[in-house]
């Protein structure tokens, strides 16, 4: 389980074609400090497997499903990208529950410049908005954020300069994929009404 606050902005230094699936050399001085094979690490808020760890530098594997459903398969060496180690137990929870199961990709449709901050326009793929609620969080691109608004297809976000500093957030463009995973509660409360619906459990007696 991960937070969604944002450890260090690393680098993709290799990529291995391996047709139904990739191998991502990445360097993050902070997220292997101890890192050791078997670990899980975020990237740009996937939750990937530590295969192979040396210096500054680790490996993993990466899925055909999670490349077809993740923005992971546009990294080219040199891709800047957030990373962040699994949130350890006692330790205070920043930003939110975040799973590192990307559900869908968006993408950027414009930024406003503020002088202290950055609003962001973002478009929902079809089906995923209804999970996207006025001040409810979301993650960006492994960024634990904060709705502004929720449209039928679109969401706002505002950026901290922090934000915008020490994520790949600060780098992405009008056009440019993100990552998006939206609140698991979200998702877990639909299903319950759902089958409570489908059961007739619930109802009031007449």
């Amino acid at each position: 389980m991960f937070t969604g606050i944002v450890e260090e902005l690393g680098e993709v230094t290799a990529v291995e074609n391996l047709g139904d699936s990739s191998r991502f050399r990445l360097r993050g001085p902070v997220v292997t400090q101890d890192a050791k094979h078997g670990d899980s690490i975020a990237v740009n808020g996937v939750c990937l497997t530590v295969v192979e760890h040396e210096g500054d530098e680790f490996t993993a594997d990466v899925m055909a499903e999670t490349l077809n459903r993740s923005s992971l398969g546009a990294l080219a060496p040199g891709s800047r990208v957030n990373l962040e180690r699994p949130t350890a137990v006692g330790t205070r929870l920043g930003g939110h529950i975040v799973q590192g199961h990307v559900d869908a990709v968006g993408t950027i449709v414009e930024r406003t410049p503020s002088e202290n901050w950055e609003l962001v326009k973002v478009a929902v793929p079809a089906g995923l908005a209804r999970y996207v609620v006025e001040k409810g969080s979301i993650t960006v691109d492994g960024v634990s954020l904060t709705v502004v608004d929720a449209g039928p297809d679109y969401f706002t976000i505002s950026l901290i300069p922090t934000t915008l500093a020490l994520t790949t957030l600060g780098l992405k463009q009008a056009g440019d994929p993100v990552n998006l995973e939206v609140d698991v509660i979200a998702k877990y409360v639909e299903r319950l009404l759902g089958d409570r619906a489908a059961t007739g459990t619930g109802r009031n007696p007449e």
